[in-house]
C-alpha cells in the first residue's frame, strides 16, 4: 500500500538539519542500513504502573552493577560541584542554584553508559565498566554525540537566561556572601521576584528537556536511527501520554533534588537508578 506524501514542517527540517553533521547514515553505503535509520518506530500508551515498575527494575541493575556504574557516575557531581565552587569564588552566587538545577539537562548525556549496561543485562550478558565505556565504539556514537550537544546547548541558553534575570533582579549588584544572597532572595521583593521567574523559566527548559530526551538517547543505542528520528519519537511519546510522562518528570525532578544533599553525594545512586529506569521506560514506551 502506498503511503502518503510526508509534509517536513519546519521543526523538523531544523532537527534534520542539526543532526546532519553528527548522523552516520548519509554516508552508510547500505541502503537497507539508511532506510532503517530513517524509519521512526511506534510508541505505546505508558500508565503509572510502568514507571513503577521502570523504576524497581531500575534499581535491580544498579544493584547488580553498582560497582562499575558508581566508578562512572561519581564524575558527574562532582563536576556539578567543582561548577557551583566556582561560581561562589568568581561572585556569581546567583547562578549557583541555575548551575545545579540546570545541571539535571544534561544528566542524560551521562547516563549513557548505563543504558549499555541496561541493554546488555537484558540480554543476559555478564557486564562491567569496560562495557559502559564500550557504549563510545558503538555505531551510533555520532547520532549520540550530536544529541549530547544539543543538551548542552540548552544547558547554557538556561544558564544565559537565569543570568539576564539575575542582572534584572540585582541591578546594583549581587551580594557578596551566601549569607546576603540568601536574604536578599528571600526577603526583598526583587529577589522574590527572581526566584518565581527563575523557578517558572526553569521548569519550561527543563519541559523542554524532558521531551526531546525521554526516550532519545536509548532509542540511538538500541536501534542507531539518526538524531532528529530519536528526538521525534520522544516527543510522540509524551505527547501521547502527556499525564504519565509529566509524572516521570516530577520523579525525576525530585529524585534529583533529594540525591542534590549532601553536597550533590546522593547523585552517586540517583543517578544509575534513573539511568536503568530510563532505559526500562524506553522499552515500554517504544515497540521493538
Amino acid at each position: 500500500m502506498a503511503s502518503r506524501e510526508h509534509v517536513v514542517n519546519p521543526f523538523e527540517y531544523l532537527l534534520k538539519g542539526l543532526s546532519r553533521p553528527f548522523t552516520e547514515a548519509h554516508w552508510r553505503s547500505d541502503p537497507a542500513a539508511r532506510a532503517a535509520a530513517r524509519v521512526a518506530p511506534q510508541v505505546r500508551r505508558i500508565e503509572a504502573a510502568d514507571l513503577w515498575d521502570s523504576l524497581r527494575r531500575g534499581f535491580d541493575d544498579f544493584a547488580a552493577a553498582r560497582d562499575d556504574v558508581i566508578f562512572i557516575v561519581i564524575l558527574y557531581p562532582l563536576a556539578g560541584l567543582l561548577l557551583a565552587v566556582a561560581a561562589a569564588r568568581y561572585d556569581l552566587l546567583p547562578m549557583i542554584f541555575p548551575l545545579l538545577s540546570g545541571f539535571a539537562l544534561i544528566g542524560p548525556v551521562a547516563a549513557v553508559g548505563l543504558y549499555e549496561v541496561s541493554r546488555r543485562r537484558e540480554r543476559g550478558d555478564t557486564v562491567s565498566w569496560l562495557d559502559a565505556v564500550g557504549v563510545f565504539r558503538s555505531p551510533a556514537i555520532g547520532s549520540i554525540m550530536g544529541m549530547g550537544l544539543v543538551l548542552v546547548a540548552l544547558f547554557v541558553l538556561w544558564l544565559l537566561t537565569a543570568y539576564e534575570i539575575s542582572l534584572l533582579a540585582f541591578a546594583d549588584g549581587a551580594p557578596a556572601t551566601v549569607e546576603g544572597f540568601l536574604k536578599e532572595v528571600f526577603a526583598t521583593s526583587a529577589g522574590l521576584w527572581m526566584a518565581a521567574v527563575g523557578i517558572g523559566v526553569g521548569f519550561l527548559y527543563a519541559a523542554v528537556a524532558l521531551a526531546i530526551s525521554a526516550v532519545s538517547f536509548p532509542l540511538l543505542l538500541d536501534k542507531h536511527v539518526d538524531m532528529d528520528v530519536a528526538i521525534r519519537t520522544s516527543l510522540k511519546v509524551v505527547a501521547r501520554n502527556p499525564v504519565t510522562m509529566a509524572l516521570w518528570g516530577l520523579v525525576v525532578a525530585a529524585a534529583l533534588a533529594i540525591g542534590s544533599l549532601p553536597a550533590l553525594m546522593g547523585l552517586i545512586v540517583v543517578l544509575p537508578v534513573l539511568g536503568h529506569a530510563t532505559w526500562h521506560l524506553y522499552r515500554k514506551a517504544v515497540e521493538p
